[in-house]
Parts: structure tokens; C-alpha cells; sequence
């Protein structure tokens, strides 16, 4: 098609006047065709391909990998985790015992592993990416198993051959006031620990034996003779302790029927134990008085001694004053205690100390007088007449100590020819001189005897036992 163009001027050409100019509209520029970069063609599939490798790089775990022995190289996390945890599950050893056989697996022992965490370390640690990470060390991670499920489908597999074991108990016999034990049973069947052994090894070493025979064993109990008597040992020796001490003295002790009233004995067989537990109210109501039994005012001691500080002997015994501080969470402390195996509870008091008196004894003789004085730190707190030595036959004169005591004996001199039978209360202090009893006459002030201090029955006695040996005698006129 072509457009026509009229031009409004006349000319003087060729062209007859008044008919229009014919002429050919200019052509269009041609249209140039895009040509693309080879470079550019090559970019894009390079480009798609780094792209996926990126992907996968990153999403999948590196060759080689395992999880508890489960090879999971070239798997995604969730693939893994699911791959490892069939894997932990399903996995099982072949077991005969006696004459029954039967596979245990994983799911039977309770194996568990956080199968999510560890395939996203398993990631993060070794990508697909980084070849350096490639074929790894195998991993020696262990799946948790739960003993007691598994024992128990042990024993529901073999139930025709198991025999089960029988714990050793203790209980408190109150006719002996003792803890007793009645020995454990071994019982009859599968080694658990065994069985859980087998089975980690064949987990992470396939190769590893997948059978177990001639499996039948004794079943040790879980609480045995052993630690039973362990345990009663213990807690006979608290009965025997058992109390409120203040120092060694045991204030307030408890009675091995009250003791074991306090204890609860509870077995522990997945521990192999026996447990001890106290009740706090029941001690209560013995530290509620307390106060009575332990607070207490000083007494002071009285020693006997003599000139020279020999102590003859201790007239009184002293003892500290004490009372109790505050009581507040001392059964608590107690029954914690006691579940520790420790029976003697230490009271915290405040001591008052005694005071120690010493008091001088002395015999005084006044031969002038005829008189006895009886004294105490140079105090007289008796006196009487006796009857001494008499002419020829005179009482010694000085200052002695008692040297001997005799309840009862013959008396005599062989020169002059007498015997006394059966004098009662003799104290000797000056050779065969000697204070004692006279029942033979009833005269006194009088000299009258072969050199000894007599005096009436009830008054020898009563010195005999208020003077020792080694108590001080004056004899002077």
C-alpha cells in the first residue's frame, strides 16, 4: 500500500495543469533483531545447578555420618531423626534361655535418644557442603535404656523359665529390742545388664554378635543379705546411742522402743539400698521436755584432803549448772540426722561451771583433856571423851596421819598376856597405837588402855567412816 500526496503548487513541468502529483512514501527503518550474550547462555543452567547444590549442600548431612551407630550421610534432619529412631527401636538380640528363644529390642529396653536434636547437630557439625567433614570418626552415643522395663519384658518373655529374686528386708523386733534381717532369695532368669550390653553393641557395631545363648542365669536380688546386715548394724548401734547428749553425757537418753518408733524403713531396689526416715512430730514431743530434763542449777564438789594436799577423797561430786537454749527446729535437725545414721544429738546449753571446795580433816587428841576433837578446815564438828594410854603404856605423842583400817579384829599384847577378841573400828596411826571401839568397859576420860585411843562402839564407827588413810591425827597433852 501507498499513500498518495497532493502538493498545492502549480508548476510548469511535464504535469498537465490541475492534475495531482503522485509520489512514493518513504520506507520505514528496518526493525533489528536482539542477539543475547553467549556468556549469558551458559550463566543460567551454571547458575540453577550452584543454586540446588546450595540446597542440598545445606540441607543434607555429609556422607559417612552416624547417629548411635545409624549411618544418616546424605539425609535430611527429619529423615535422620526418623532413620535413627526406627533404627534404636527395631534393633534386637536373639536370646535362648533354657528353652525358650526370643528377640529383644530396643522398644523392649526402653532405648530412647533425642534423635531431633542430634541429627540437627549432626547437620550444623557435618553439611553436605563441607567435604572436609566427610566419613567421620563413628560417633559412640548411646542410647538411655530403662532397666526396670527392661526386666520387665525379660521376664515376660521368659516367663516359663524366670524365677524371680527375692530382696533382703530388715524389721525391729521388740523382744530384743533389735533390728533383724531376713535374708535375700536369688531368683532365676536373664541378666538384664546383659541384655542391655548385647544390645549397645550390636547398635553400634553391626557386626557384633546379635544372639545371646545359653542366657538362663541366678538372678542377684537388688537389696542383698549384705547390705541389709550393713544397715541393721547401723541402726542397732543408733538404738544403742539414741539421744539428747550435752557433751558425753547422754542427758536425755531414748529408748530403743522409742527410737524405732521414730524410724521408717523403706527398701530402695532400684538404688540397692535400704533408707532411713524419722518423724519429726513424733520427736517433737520429746524435745518439749527438754527443758526439765536438762536445765539444771551448779553444784558445787567437796574434796577431802590433808595438810600435806593429798586428796583422800571426793566428799561430793560437783556438776555444772546448765539451761537449754531455745528448742525452735531441733526435731527437725534430729529427724535429718537420724536419717543419716546418726543417733546422738548434740544440745546446746549454757553452763554455769561448779565450784570445788576442799575441806582438811584432823583428828585432834587432848591427852590433858581426855578428849577427842573431831575437826573440819580447823572447825570442830564433834568431840567426846575417849579414854588413852594409861601409866607405862602412854598414847604417843606428835603428829600422825591414819595408815590403816581394819573393821574388825583380835587386839592383844603378847608381853603383858592379854587378848581382846573381836574389836571393831581400828585405825592405826602411831606404830600398834590405833583409835577403836571399846566394848569391854564404859569408863572414858580416864587413861586407862595399853596406849590406844578407845571410845564407846557408835563413836569409833562413826570416825571410821568420816576418816580415810591418810588423814591428819595431832596427839598432845
Amino acid at each position: 500500500m501507498t499513500d498518495l500526496v497532493t502538493s498545492p503548487s502549480p508548476t510548469s513541468g511535464a504535469e498537465p495543469e490541475g492534475e495531482p502529483r503522485v509520489e512514493w512514501a518513504p520506507a520505514p527503518d528496518p526493525v533489528r533483531r536482539r542477539r543475547w550474550p553467549i556468556a549469558l547462555w551458559i550463566g543460567i543452567p551454571a547458575l540453577a545447578l550452584g543454586a540446588a547444590g546450595w540446597y542440598f549442600g545445606t540441607t543434607l548431612i555429609a556422607p559417612g555420618v552416624t547417629i548411635s551407630g545409624v549411618p544418616v550421610g546424605g539425609m535430611t534432619v527429619d529423615a535422620a531423626a526418623d532413620t535413627v529412631s526406627r533404627t534404636i527401636a527395631e534393633t534386637g538380640v536373639e536370646i535362648t534361655a533354657g528353652d525358650v528363644t526370643a528377640t529383644i529390642t530396643g522398644a523392649d529396653l526402653g532405648a530412647q535418644i533425642p534423635a531431633e536434636d542430634l541429627a540437627a547437630a549432626a547437620l550444623e557439625t557435618n553439611p553436605l557442603w563441607q567435604v572436609g567433614g566427610w566419613f567421620p570418626d563413628p560417633d559412640r552415643l548411646t542410647p538411655t535404656l530403662d532397666s526396670e522395663l527392661a526386666l520387665s519384658s525379660l521376664s515376660q518373655a521368659f516367663a516359663a523359665e524366670w524365677v524371680a529374686p527375692v530382696d533382703a528386708s530388715i524389721a525391729y523386733d521388740d523382744t530384743g529390742d533389735t533390728y533383724v534381717v531376713t535374708p535375700d532369695q536369688p531368683g532365676l532368669g536373664v541378666d538384664h545388664a546383659e541384655a542391655e550390653a548385647a544390645y549397645t553393641a550390636l547398635l553400634l557395631d553391626p557386626s557384633a554378635p546379635a544372639s545371646m545363648d545359653d542366657a538362663l542365669t541366678e538372678l542377684e536380688a537388688d537389696i542383698t543379705t549384705t547390705v541389709a546386715t550393713e544397715r541393721a548394724g547401723e541402726l542397732n548401734a543408733m538404738l544403742a546411742s539414741a539421744g539428747f547428749y550435752v557433751g558425753d553425757e547422754r542427758t536425755v537418753p531414748i529408748e530403743p522402743d522409742t527410737t524405732a518408733s521414730w524410724l521408717s524403713i523403706t527398701p530402695d531396689p532400684e538404688e540397692g539400698t535400704i533408707d532411713i526416715a524419722a518423724d519429726e512430730a513424733a520427736i517433737q514431743a520429746v524435745v518439749d521436755t527438754l527443758p526439765a530434763a536438762v536445765d539444771r542449777p551448779a553444784t558445787n564438789g567437796v574434796v577431802v584432803v590433808n595438810n600435806a594436799g593429798r586428796e583422800l577423797r571426793t566428799e561430793q561430786q560437783g556438776a555444772d549448772g546448765r539451761v537449754l537454749g531455745a528448742t525452735a527446729g531441733i526435731a527437725a535437725a534430729f529427724a535429718t540426722q537420724l536419717s543419716a545414721g546418726d543417733a546422738a544429738y548434740a544440745l546446746d546449753v549454757e553452763v554455769t561451771p561448779a565450784e570445788t571446795t576442799s575441806v582438811v580433816r584432823l583428828l585432834e587428841v587432848d591427852l590433858s583433856e581426855q578428849r577427842l576433837y573431831v575437826k573440819e578446815n580447823g572447825v570442830t564438828i564433834h568431840t567426846w571423851l575417849i579414854s588413852s594410854g594409861g601409866p607405862g603404856w602412854e598414847t604417843n605423842q606428835g603428829r600422825f596421819t591414819v595408815n590403816a583400817k581394819v573393821r574388825m579384829q583380835d587386839m592383844g599384847n603378847t608381853e603383858v598376856g592379854y587378848l581382846q577378841p573381836d574389836v571393831e573400828w581400828v585405825m592405826y596411826f602411831s606404830g600398834d597405837q590405833a583409835f577403836h571401839a571399846v566394848y569391854w568397859r564404859n569408863i572414858w576420860g580416864t587413861p586407862l588402855s595399853h596406849g590406844c585411843v578407845g571410845m564407846p562402839t557408835g563413836l569409833a564407827k562413826q570416825i571410821y567412816e568420816w576418816a580415810d588413810v591418810g588423814t591428819d591425827v595431832w596427839v598432845h597433852a
